[in-house]
């Protein structure tokens, strides 16, 4: 949940690939390079008024020039996004390559100015060591002008991360046909995985390695670096992929017959996407520093100021009405906060479901139907199939899904699951490429028999668990995570399948529907629900992986801390409403398990709102990743200097787009307007 700085290419469309999507299809009826070649704009924001002599940035003209651009890259950006505009979003091809044109004069413009803004900037920040004379020596001995003009401006982890970036985007479009040959020459499918914990494989921002290539089956796969090939790929079948990825640039005219056999880094296609991407590394290199100088408005005074007006507000909101308290616990997240509440009794919870059968669905349907049965008698009869739910571990397609998410290991906790196999490997253990999990413990083995077929296919074996396995891994999980020992609340009563669920007055005591519940003890500070190592924390994330392990209620997962649980009456199902709220009553560790027409419910507490003001803002700790204060700085950050990049985004545009700068021409790319 760390917080990522705000990129300045919103008004560009990013450099991924996608040249699967145009197999066989060619844009382009016209054989000829030449027209490809065409300059279809012309951009020099040296025309403008800050170039001219006595201007801001006159003494930097000759480093900004002029810039083009040509039919080709029209073509490139069509196939690498604006195909999705047709296709997906109902754009007219004329309307799509108008927002390409845009797209690629408004990013060319922002590279020109970045070029000027920093070496005006190194006469007067000693962070930065520009000047006009070393770049056009720099970009007058290189062979190649147009990559070194963006080159000179990046360090070398900053080049390094766009080169990673484009050869990570081309390999994925090779694996795309690569996977399209391997599925034709087997007869078995790929499934769509489930929902996967937020942050999951997820690269650190900056990772980048520079070993990594573009892997064609003529090099050694040990060659490439990082890069991981597709399940079952052959140096046979990657060079099958090569060739059809490069026959689409080539139907595309994108790569001519003068440059077969070359390597992919000395293509023309290479060359224009790497300038590019480092054009867009330039851009946001340029938005991080304006965001760096909007933030060292961010005194303590300043935060603590912004703080407490945000806490006045919602004090006279909240106060005012319970829904508007209501409205902001649902979209209570790491960026938007509720720093009040006007009264106590309202918490979250995570919801396990472990289901109903099929069969026991539809046997607990007919009861309902049956209206010689009374409402109790219909609750005895739901209790019998209740006592013999058996939940099953949810986690199978991350074995078998497109992905292979799975690794086995002997460091696991196995209770009910002893398998061996974990989850997610790499960002449990790499945490130099890989972020880090948040609330995910990663230590639950897969509760079942993994076995591989003669095909090297994974044969899994599922192991049920009932509803008291289920309590027993539960607390034995927590208790593994913590050190904590758990304590009950409320004990399984013998009689419980069996017994009455209505008071003396014939109505329904919601209870008596409690089949258990117990709460570890965790010191919860609402200012560390996040901080790792915490008994809280590792308490939640043992808590939320058991969900991702057997909870049918997808809905639940991914989710900020589960549902939010008012003080008053609410949509909910009855029992689960009752269930949650003396969950809530009983604090942040407690758990609760009871039932409804769906199955048992596990609820687990892990917040809750005692009344008046909820945080306490601490400058000391807005680097302390975890804290409240830590996610409030940089909410408020990213919010103000975001603000600022767009203001300075859109200043720049609004200076330089216009014809004095910018001309078009139009009729040179009519042709691919006309598509339509």
């Amino acid at each position: 949940m760390a917080m990522k700085k705000k990129n300045l290419l919103a008004l560009t469309m990013a450099a991924c690939l996608g040249l699967s999507c145009l197999t066989g299809c060619e844009l382009v009826t016209t054989d000829n390079q030449r027209d490809m070649a065409q300059v279809v704009a012309d951009i020099d924001i040296t025309k403008s008024t800050e170039f001219a002599e006595g201007g801001a940035y006159a003494k930097y003209a000759s480093a900004v020039g002029t810039e083009t651009v040509v039919k080709r890259e029209l073509i490139t950006y069509f196939v690498n996004v604006g195909y999705m505009y047709v296709q997906s979003y109902g754009y007219t091809y004329s309307q799509a390559f108008d927002l390409i044109v845009t797209s690629l004069v408004n990013q060319k413009i922002i590279g020109q100015y970045a070029k000027a803004y920093y070496l005006k900037l190194s006469e007067t920040s000693a962070d930065y060591n520009y000047s006009l004379a070393d770049y056009e020596a720099y970009v007058n001995a290189a062979e190649d002008k147009d990559i070194a003009a963006y080159r000179y401006f990046l360090t070398d982890d900053e080049y390094g991360k766009a080169v990673y970036t484009l050869n990570q985007s081309i390999n994925s479009s090779i694996d795309s046909y690569e996977k399209e040959y391997l599925k034709e020459e087997s007869t078995s499918s790929s499934t769509t995985a489930r929902t996967l914990p937020t942050g999951a494989e997820t690269e650190e921002e900056d990772y980048y390695d520079k070993d990594y290539a573009i892997y064609t089956g003529k090099n050694a796969l040990s060659s490439c670096g990082t890069y991981e090939a597709v399940e079952n790929s052959t140096p046979s079948t990657r060079k099958k992929a090569y060739n059809r990825f490069l026959l689409s640039l080539q139907n595309n005219y994108l790569y001519s017959k003068e440059e077969q056999g070359l390597p992919m880094e000395e293509l023309s296609y290479y060359k224009t996407e790497l300038a590019r991407q480092l054009s867009s590394a330039l851009i946001n290199k340029l938005a991080d520093t304006i965001e760096d100088e909007a933030a060292k408005n961010f005194t303590e005074s300043y935060v603590t100021a912004r703080y407490n007006e945000l806490l006045a507000g919602q004090q006279n909101s909240f106060n005012a009405s319970s829904s508007n308290f209501e409205t902001a616990l649902d979209s209570m997240s790491d960026s938007s906060f509720v720093l009040y509440a006007p009264t106590g009794g309202y918490g979250f919870v995570i919801n396990i479901l472990l289901p109903f059968s099929t069969t026991q669905s539809f046997l607990l349907s007919g009861y309902q139907a049956d209206t010689s049965l009374t409402n109790d008698e219909r609750y005895e009869k739901r209790g019998a199939l209740l006592k013999n739910v058996l939940a099953t571990d949810q986690r199978e397609t991350w074995f078998t899904g497109d992905e292979d998410y799975s690794y086995e290991t002997t460091d696991y906790y196995g209770a009910s699951g002893t398998s061996g196999y974990l989850f997610f490997e790499n960002s449990l253990t790499d945490s130099d490429r890989y972020e880090s999990m948040k609330n995910y413990f990663g230590k639950y083995a897969y509760n079942g028999t993994v076995e591989k077929d003669e095909d090297g296919e994974y044969v899994l074996t599922p192991d049920k668990i009932s509803i008291d396995g289920f309590i027993e891994d539960l607390e034995g999980y927590v208790s593994y995570a913590t050190g904590k020992t758990p304590r009950v609340l409320l004990d399984k009563q013998d009689d419980y399948y069996t017994r009455s669920y209505l008071d003396e007055k014939g109505e329904v005591d919601y209870s008596k529907f409690v089949y258990y519940a117990g709460k570890f003890d965790l010191g919860f500070n609402p200012n560390e629900v996040f901080l790792e190592g915490t008994d809280a924390y590792n308490a939640f994330s043992a808590v939320n992986e058991l969900s991702f392990a057997y909870n049918t209620d997808t809905a639940g997962l991914n989710s900020y801390l589960g549902y939010a649980i008012s003080a008053y009456n609410t949509d909910f199902v009855k029992e689960f409403e009752y269930a949650a709220k003396y969950a809530v009553s009983q604090g942040v560790g407690s758990y609760i398990v009871s039932p409804s027409d769906y199955g048992w419910h596990i609820m687990y507490c892990t917040y809750v709102f005692e009344e008046g003001e909820v945080y306490s803002f601490n400058y000391a700790d807005i680097e302390k990743e975890g804290t409240f204060s830590y996610y409030f700085y940089e909410a408020l950050k990213s919010s103000t200097s975001g603000t600022a990049t767009n203001s300075w985004q859109t200043r720049v545009i609004n200076t330089f787009n216009n014809d004095t700068c910018v001309k078009k021409h139009e009729s040179r790319y009519q042709d691919l307007k006309d598509l339509d």
